[in-house]
């Protein structure tokens, strides 16, 4: 046990210590011991009664397990923990999981929104007081982050992950990371990541979950494998496998994902672990029934089975068949036996059983304001008609909508373990950065959906009240008639985004549309507070809105942070990481996309035999990167240090850009390339830096890149990822849509 706790060792010597440790360790397992390592169920179940006597805990005691999911509170998981080591034959600890997906208890804004503040920095820090939340309450390891990339807004999850570019999400996977396990999870506040889906999970068909994926592994290596193998690269400890087909094969069982190119291309040294019942949905693809898939799975390169008990009732019996060999069973058991060890739990089993760890660090103060200054970064200003925004502070408001005194609708999708009565609502926010001085009617006007079944299969596990909706509107009506200024909180409530959200008409609800309408009707100008965990077509808002802000959800502190921006504390800078479509027809829609044989020449009319539509333009009603401010930023002429480099020269890019307005504020400037000509066919242009810059009013900042080969690079089309010389494009600006384009020449 003290073999990890010895100074003066290099990597090489811990790496040998850690082998003999664990290869005694395996010498004196039983087969069904070493299966046990590899069963992961949940413990949801415990919610009362005792732990010590739950089936949970009898199968501990046998051996028979090797980590637990979804047990919250320190208590009982020192309990579990307790069994698993002093009850046990062998006495291994357990490793436990959760989706601490974007907080524990201080909730952060969903990762969707995280990734809008193009932060790093900011991300990281959310992950390290996401570890320090969670790990102070048991837990060691979470199922994040989520790094698929995801064109199409009809799949709920994109709320998950980072939206559709592989470069940025890229960085943002290595952030979540980095903060989840701190200095190599050494420390008792460092937990173990898992990144997830492997793979291509955002890339489902029609958006629907959990459904079919098929593309050219081309497509695959070079617009959605980028994220994982960053995050791999960052030295995250796990892998969960997607449950979608990949090449045909569901990914738990795919080999070529798992093996070839996971660990053997990538140097992956962790364990993978199976999504949610994984193994036995496989008969469900008519792929194997549980015994087969079992095996294919750990043949794959699948470590634990998460939940189906596949591998504890079949494995067995496949090693006496000869179907599999025990040394296939040894080699998942200890991948799984050294992510324990590099947690420290050999050592120290109880590490994350500190019971007054739990008292001092989950929901602090210290937390939440970290929470209310990222929540800001994050939303996004899509419209501001004259300057509506931000309010002087001296207006009479009429806030309506469902979403305006809903407190425990501000996290959004996978917050299941906050108590969200220590939120507060936008109507709580807004009445205390006001004041009582100031006239604020509320009225909550309509309800989500007319349909009460439909809105009760969106909502899920935090449904609102309902009103009579002839009534409500009614009522934000007369709040209309005495205001100044109608703020409507409206969108998607926190369910409607996530798992198994996928929706087909992505418009803002039925009867929210109604009650807009209406607030339009009035004459009075309205600003639109967008609660979403997606992309929406926003065509009837964009036009009648004076204002749009794009609040996500926010998290704990949405409420005080919707205040702050709102009236002009924070000046907004989240730029979009994905398009929002006109209309649900051009879904799916991407900046990064390639051109055919005959692009569209102009987005304003029907060009016969281009390629477009009838009755809409190929263009995005926002377009990624996009987002506004309180100011306004004048770009200068971008100038390249010279128009032809060879390939061990570097390129510096510079553009002066301006605060002409009437605040500070930060920009976003984003630099793309295009490679004209190519192996393979290459996409229209794709980020390939950008810089976050901070500009007093009136002052003016020359921000500058540098470009090198390796920022050229793609895979081709015998899978080497390499550059020919040749012509490129360079572009630089505000978003993906309005750019200054340069060109250069890479020579050998």
């Amino acid at each position: 046990m003290l073999l990890i706790l010895l100074t003066g060792c290099t990597a090489t010597d811990k790496d040998a210590k850690m082998e003999r440790y664990i290869d005694n360790l395996i010498s004196r397992m039983t087969l069904r011991e070493k299966i046990g390592q590899m069963t992961l169920p949940t413990g949801g179940d415990l919610v009362s009664g005792s732990v010590k006597n739950s089936e949970l805990s009898e199968s501990i005691r046998k051996g028979e397990v090797g980590g637990i999911l979804n047990v919250k509170g320190v208590e009982k998981i020192s309990e579990l923990q307790r069994i698993a080591v002093e009850e046990s034959r062998l006495g291994i600890p357990l490793i436990v999981g959760a989706d601490v997906v974007h907080g524990y208890e201080t909730i952060f804004p969903i990762p969707l929104a995280m990734s809008c503040s193009w932060d790093t920095t900011l991300i990281e820090r959310a992950a390290r007081i996401s570890a320090i939340e969670a790990s102070a309450d048991g837990v060691s390891w979470t199922y994040s982050p989520m790094v698929d990339i995801c064109r199409d807004a009809r799949w709920g999850r994109t709320a998950e992950g980072a939206g559709e570019d592989p470069y940025l999400g890229s960085l943002i996977a290595s952030a979540y990371v980095r903060g989840y396990q701190g200095d190599n999870m050494k420390g008792d506040d460092e937990i173990m990541s898992c990144v997830k889906h492997f793979a291509l999970y955002g890339a489902s068909e029609s958006g629907r979950d959990y459904n079919v994926v098929d593309m050219s592994r081309n497509r695959m290596y070079n617009g959605y494998f980028a994220p994982y193998k960053a995050a791999v690269d960052a030295g995250a400890g796990s892998v969960m496998s997607s449950f979608n087909t990949v090449d045909g094969i569901p990914a738990t069982a795919n080999k070529w994902l798992l093996t070839d190119v996971l660990r053997n291309e990538w140097g992956f040294d962790g364990f993978v672990v199976t999504d949610y019942n994984s193994i036995d949905e496989m008969r469900m693809h008519g792929y194997a029934g549980l015994k087969e898939a079992s095996a294919r799975a750990l043949i794959a390169g699948t470590d634990m089975d998460m939940v189906s008990y596949g591998y504890m009732k079949t494995l067995e019996e496949s090693v006496k068949d000869g179907r599999i060999s025990e040394s296939l069973i040894d080699k998942a058991c200890r991948r799984i036996l050294e992510a324990k060890y590099r947690l420290g739990l050999f050592d120290n089993p109880y590490k994350y059983c500190d019971v007054l760890r739990a008292k001092t660090e989950l929901f602090t103060p210290e937390h939440r304001q970290v929470a209310r200054e990222i929540a800001a970064k994050t939303f996004v200003l899509m419209k501001n008609k004259d300057n509506i925004l931000p309010l002087k502070g001296n207006e009479r408001i009429a806030l309506v909508g469902p979403l305006a005194d809903a407190r425990n609708n501000m996290c959004g999708t996978w917050s299941m373990g906050c108590e969200t009565d220590e939120h507060i609502s936008v109507y709580d926010g807004l009445k205390r950065a006001v004041g009582a001085d100031v006239s604020i009617r509320y009225a909550k006007g309509s309800n989500i959906y007319y349909d009460a079944d439909t809105e009760k299969g969106a909502v899920g596990i935090r449904p609102l009240e309902r009103g009579d909706d002839a009534k409500m509107l009614k009522e934000a009506l007369d709040a209309a008639s005495s205001s100044d200024i109608i703020i409507a909180a409206v969108g998607e409530c926190s369910e409607m985004s996530g798992e198994s959200a996928s929706r087909s008409d992505i418009r803002i609800p039925d009867a929210q549309r109604s009650l807009l309408k209406a607030l339009f009707g009035t004459g009075k100008p309205v600003i639109i507070l967008l609660f979403t965990g997606r992309p929406l077509d926003l065509s009837l808002e964009s036009e009648h809105a004076a204002a749009i802000l794009n609040v996500w959800f926010g998290g704990s502190e949405a409420g005080d942070a919707i205040a702050n921006v709102l009236y002009g504390k924070v000046n907004p800078s989240g730029r979009l990481t994905t398009s929002f479509p006109r209309s649900i027809g051009q879904v799916p829609i991407y900046y990064n996309h390639m051109n055919t044989g005959r692009p569209d020449s102009d987005d304003t009319k029907f060009n016969r035999y281009g390629s477009n539509y009838i009755d809409e333009s190929n263009t995005p009603l926002y377009p990624f990167g996009y987002g506004l401010s309180y100011t306004e930023f004048k770009y200068g002429d971008v100038c390249m240090s010279r128009d032809t480099i060879s390939f061990n020269e570097k390129l510096e890019v510079t553009v002066p850009v301006t605060n002409n307005g009437n605040y500070d504020g930060i920009e976003t400037v984003q630099l793309y390339i295009r490679d004209l000509y190519a192996d393979v066919c290459r996409p229209v242009k794709e980020l390939r830096s950008f810089k976050q810059v901070f500009i007093p009013r009136g002052k003016t900042e020359n921000v500058s890149f540098i470009l090198s080969v390796e920022d050229l690079k793609y895979y081709d089309s015998t899978g080497n990822f390499t550059v020919e010389s040749g012509d490129f494009d360079l572009m630089v600006g505000p978003n993906s849509s309005n750019v200054q384009c340069k060109h250069f020449y890479l020579s050998k």
